[in-house]
């Protein structure tokens, strides 16, 4: 699958639906977390939107934020349930973790998942915390973690189809 990157405004009506509703399918009903999911983060410039689709239809997803301190503020990251168990959101930090090229990596993972986010390099940096009745670890990434996450085909812009992986965040 090709990972794809757009801005807000680059994004279609139906795709922005589309990637909405997977945020939502996985986010408030699944996880039953009714949480204020449009935070106005979406809109701003330095966001960048990444997704990977089967056929036409977002199957994973995370965005990236640009932060005051330059840091780079990874969330929303999903898997629509059918998809999972493939490398699916391996393969999407991969290469948002490449599109953040030089700058640190910030995120919020949810503690059950905090194992993962290890094994791409990121470090807690704080206590655990409740973020709308789900633990959540502040956790960290330095460019230049040890750790190695680039699967075959994602990670390095001579392997990947997305034009212009470089824009800023």
């Amino acid at each position: 699958m090709t990972p794809h990157v757009a801005g807000f405004a680059e994004l279609t009506p139906s795709l922005l639906y589309a990637l909405l509703r997977l945020r939502i399918d996985v986010f408030v009903v699944e996880q039953r977390c009714p949480y204020p999911d449009l935070d106005g983060r979406d809109l701003e410039p330095g966001t960048r939107h990444i997704w990977l689709a089967d056929g036409a239809v977002p199957v994973a997803y995370l965005r990236m934020l640009k932060e005051p301190d330059a840091n780079v503020r990874i969330g929303r990251v999903c898997v629509a349930r059918v998809a999972r168990g493939r490398g699916l959101a391996r393969a999407l930090l991969a290469h948002a973790l490449d599109l953040a090229g030089p700058r640190t990596c910030v995120l919020a993972a949810q503690a059950h998942l905090a194992g993962f986010y290890a094994s791409l390099g990121f470090q807690p940096t704080g206590p655990e915390f409740d973020d709308d009745g789900i633990p959540h670890v502040p956790m960290r990434r330095a460019h230049g973690s040890a750790a190695t996450i680039s699967p075959a085909g994602y990670g390095n812009a001579a392997s990947s189809s997305v034009i212009d992986l470089r824009r800023p965040v």
